[in-house]
């Protein structure tokens, strides 16, 4: 279907390929992963023919529709929602047209030869309509929409009212709507919430017979979709047959029997150097030093690629709190709009946040979840009702604005020191591998960071001080899945009490102990983990 062979590619000084080669073929589901900067974007690029490869072979047939879904959406303006989705199938729709006409034709009387070519034509036409989805369009871009979250009543707003996590959105409804052979998806679940998320998920399994590539930071969503991964690093292009989290442990398996291989090659290499050193000036035993020579010149060096090393840092025990940390009673929200009108967000939310528990605040987009965040954390107040903190609390809020603080003129090294400046040098050095910014990461300016690369800084700053109640609103966006499993690991061994909002299923599972969801306005408490939670919505949907 489409070929990429023996390619290599470069941009500026960095080579991201050398004789690397991948297959996409029909019906195949593909996660593609690696470092930032090793090249994935680059691959999709190639394959849309946006890039071209310095030296190799891509190949695909002219007749593969290949769908492009990537983070830069570009200009939305002058159209509705639903007028912008469909304008993606111009080319069904130009079919369409297309066969209209041949049928108009076929009505007038014509040569028996010119009949014959015409609906050959038309059957060919025909054909490709319908295998491209032609007589549903309009109905997959309504449905499409509504799977990702927009109403019947968004479908004729302008595009250009909505925000730019929304435009996101309009983009990807926009490529799945014309259901291509071909579906590149690079990260299609950023600025989704879980609803979308599990909406994306199912129509991909169920409703989507297509070749999928995609790169994804959420775990879950990319075990439950693919079952082949293709590995960019070091210059080369490695596939493995399986999820994502076999992929895990093959690469490992593979990496200890490359280690064991590059070892016993070292040795082998030392006992030739050391006889070649020993008897180099006898002449009775210079054939056999010749013999030697040219052996070793001949074998092919096994290289070891880079090691990521994962640093640990021990955070700082947080002082205690009291049992209770939070008590909310009957609270509530109205939000004002420009034009004075009042929106009831939720009303009545009662509960009680004892130490230690990890709280995961669930409901749709737009449910309140943030606006409950911010309510705790102080940064708006409560319309109705009462909060009341327990004892000896110190609390750290981070949000999606939170990487709005950063100074842009700071190294990482400084931002990361202003949140701890009596420590020394190797600590903070520390911290910062520990959020894998390694060797002159350290020295990069704020600005020229990227949002995953701020998001961990922000991360880093809140968990070194000596915090015990951390309120996070959606502290996975932008990170990926390294940046993710990192953040994860230092919250389960954090010793207060967590609160939280994410759409990273994988995360919600490994952390949460107890679950809020914010339903139409009220609030309910599952006493269980976030598997507990799903339990249990589960059987009351199928109760319904």
């Amino acid at each position: 279907m489409i070929h990429l062979t023996n390619i290599r590619k470069q941009h500026g000084a960095q080579i991201l390929f050398q004789d690397a080669s991948l297959q996409i073929l029909p019906n195949t589901r593909t996660g593609l992963v690696g470092p930032n900067g090793a090249g994935k974007t680059t691959i999709f690029r190639l394959i849309t023919g946006e890039e071209e490869v310095d030296r190799g072979e891509i190949s695909c047939s002219k007749k593969t529709a290949i769908g492009y879904f990537s983070q830069d959406v570009g200009d939305m303006t002058g159209r509705s929602v639903l007028a912008e989705v469909m304008s993606a199938a111009g080319e069904i729709v130009e079919m369409s047209r297309q066969m209209r006409e041949m049928e108009a034709q076929m009505s007038e009387p014509m040569a028996e030869e010119e009949l014959t070519a015409l609906l050959e034509r038309y059957g060919n036409i025909v054909e490709i309509f319908e295998h491209r989805g032609g007589y549903d369009l309009d109905a997959r871009a309504k449905a499409v929409l509504t799977g990702l979250g927009f109403t019947d009543d968004d479908f004729e707003r302008p595009v250009e009212s909505f925000s730019g996590g929304w435009k996101m959105r309009i983009a990807l409804a926009r490529i799945l709507t014309i259901n291509p052979d071909v579906l590149l998806l690079d990260e299609p679940t950023n600025h989704l919430d879980l609803e979308s998320i599990v909406w994306l998920e199912e129509w991909l399994v169920n409703d989507y017979k297509g070749a999928l590539l995609m790169t994804c930071h959420d775990r879950d969503f990319m075990n439950r979709l693919v079952s082949r991964i293709i590995e960019v690093a070091n210059c080369s292009i490695t596939t493995y047959s399986g999820n994502y989290d076999f992929y895990l442990q093959e690469r490992e398996i593979r990496r200890e029997q490359l280690l064991a291989s590059h070892r016993r090659q070292q040795e082998m290499l030392a006992k030739e150097e050391e006889f070649i050193a020993r008897f180099a000036a006898r002449a009775s035993h210079a054939s056999q030093v010749q013999s030697r020579v040219k052996k070793i010149e001949k074998i092919e060096r096994i290289e070891l690629p880079p090691e990521q090393r994962a640093i640990r840092f021990e955070f700082p025990l947080p002082p205690r709190s009291g049992d209770d940390v939070l008590h909310l009673k009957d609270l509530g929200k109205v939000w004002q709009t420009p034009e004075g009108k009042e929106i009831q967000v939720f009303s009545g939310l009662t509960g009680t946040v004892r130490r230690q528990e990890k709280i995961a605040v669930v409901g749709v987009n737009g449910a309140g979840k943030s606006t409950l965040l911010k309510i705790i954390s102080g940064q708006t107040e409560a319309s109705t009702g009462s909060l009341a903190f327990g004892a000896s609390l110190s609390t750290g809020y981070f949000s999606q604005h939170a990487m709005d603080i950063l100074h842009p003129a700071q190294t990482v090294f400084e931002a990361v020191q202003e949140a701890i400046p009596l420590e020394n040098i190797g600590v903070i050095r520390n911290l910062c591998a520990a959020f894998l910014f390694q060797g002159d990461d350290v020295h990069k300016r704020i600005a020229n960071l990227s949002g995953g690369e701020k998001s961990r800084i922000v991360l880093a700053k809140l968990l070194v001080q000596p915090l015990n109640f951390l309120i996070l609103d959606e502290p996975t966006n932008h990170l990926d899945i390294q940046s993710r499993e990192v953040l994860l690991e230092a919250l389960q061994k954090f010793d207060g009490t967590v609160i939280l909002v994410s759409h990273d299923r994988h995360f919600l599972r490994s952390l949460a102990t107890r679950v809020f969801e914010i339903d139409h306005g009220e609030m309910r408490m599952y006493e269980g983990n976030f598997d507990y939670y799903l339990r249990q919505t589960a059987q009351v949907h199928a109760g319904h």
